[in-house]
């Protein structure tokens, strides 16, 4: 089997074809499920690798490229969806279709292109099979729950006995690797509530029951719940995002109803639960204080992402050997974003891998961060993902 070096070598020999196809894949952005034009380009890119199987809710792409011996399978996952976002990069290949590839996706794609490539061009030397997941709707649309209800990880004819994924970031030094065994990115999930009233005349509240009131007095008692009820070192995070009441030509009319919405995150089941018992019960009895009805809504959430413990000792080890002692970043805490590459890992054990992708100009802790108009990655660092991924697949079959 190749040696880390000679590995990120051969890598680097893909690198302007990688670069190319992450550029194409960058101008072509694609929202949510339905990503045909992504998934064109992908197949294009790895015809002939392996055995090819499309999703049928969504389209996904997975690969099996089987390998000489008999052995187990790995999992690689990349996804494929953009943000509606409105790219403000000035980047010669910038997307002008409204949507964007903010959060480096289209690397992570021209990443595991670049693994599949490398080991196909090895798979005589596997000691089992490799499956590459092409994965749209992570951005909220739950995209790996359905590959998974599709029976995506079955393809081989077993289930894969390791995971992993990786995830570039502008907030890391570029060819950083980052990561941390237990929780590493919180469950994301949204909450929805709405106060029913009777409208009525600004002068004269007393005849009306205004929502106004108290949709922002349920807002302050949320903040103080969490304070006062949750575990500081245990977080739970509640942000509102918008309110709605009324309209904004006129303010002396009281509004039937108000309505707020916040998204929600947490690093543990146990406070998943929690919350969704304790919030409804407050909204519902600050409402019945005001002689109100109030409707309270969760969304479905990611869950919270789990790194397998021995999984996250593979990648320590074979960070170290492809950027050295120095390149390996250990995590402290874990972030607040969310990622369903959790549902993979609640199947598979596993790990999800943090890259640094900040192109060296700009300082990274004061860069745009991943989903902003503004984010730019450095595609350099493809070689390194793609030899990532290989790595932590070989460490399993070699």
């Amino acid at each position: 089997m190749l040696d880390s070096k000679a590995l990120l070598a051969e890598a680097a020999g893909w690198a302007q074809t990688l670069i190319g196809i992450r550029r194409e894949l960058h101008q072509i952005p694609e929202f949510a499920l339905d990503l045909p034009k992504t998934q064109a380009r992908i197949l294009a890119a790895i015809e002939g690798l392996g055995e090819i199987t499309l999703g049928k809710d969504l389209t996904s792409i997975a690969l099996v490229i089987r390998g000489g011996k008999p052995g187990p399978t790995v999992l690689l996952r990349a996804d494929m969806d953009a943000l509606k976002v409105e790219e403000e990069t000035g980047l010669e290949y910038a997307s002008t279709n409204g949507f964007m590839h903010a959060c480096g996706h289209d690397l992570h794609m021209a990443g595991a292109i670049g693994a599949a490539q490398i080991l196909a061009s090895h798979k005589d030397e596997l000691n089992g099979d490799v499956l590459i997941w092409f994965q749209p709707g992570e951005e909220g649309h739950h995209g790996a729950d359905v590959m998974i209800e599709e029976g995506m990880l079955e393809l081989t004819g077993s289930r894969p006995v390791a995971a992993y994924g990786l995830h570039v970031f502008t907030s890391l030094p570029l060819g950083a690797i980052a990561c941390k065994p237990g929780p590493l990115m919180a469950s994301a999930g949204d909450l929805h509530v709405t106060f029913h009233g009777s409208g009525g005349h600004g002068s004269m509240p007393w005849l009306s029951k205004d929502p106004v009131t108290p949709m922002v007095e349920a807002i302050t008692a949320l903040q103080n719940l969490i304070n006062k009820s949750f575990d500081q070192f245990d977080p739970v995070i509640l942000n509102v995002g918008w309110i709605r009441a009324g309209d904004d030509a006129t303010t002396n009319v009281i509004a039937d109803s108000a309505s707020f919405g916040a998204t929600v995150r947490t690093f543990s089941e146990v406070n998943t639960k929690k919350l969704h018992e304790l919030a409804p019960k407050l909204i519902h009895s600050i409402a019945d204080g005001f002689g109100l009805s109030a409707e309270v809504e969760f969304g479905r959430a990611t869950k919270v992402l789990m790194n397998d413990p021995a999984s996250v000792e593979r990648v320590e080890r074979v960070a170290k050997s492809l950027v050295g002692e120095a390149g390996y970043v250990p995590m402290q805490n874990p972030i607040a974003g969310g990622e369903d590459f959790a549902s993979i890992v609640a199947e598979v054990p596993g790990a999800f891998v943090f890259v640094g992708a900040c192109p060296p100009e700009i300082d990274y802790q004061t860069a745009p961060t991943n989903h902003s108009a503004k984010a730019t990655f450095d595609d350099s660092v493809l070689p390194l993902c793609s030899a990532l991924l290989v790595s932590l697949a070989m460490e399993h079959l070699g």
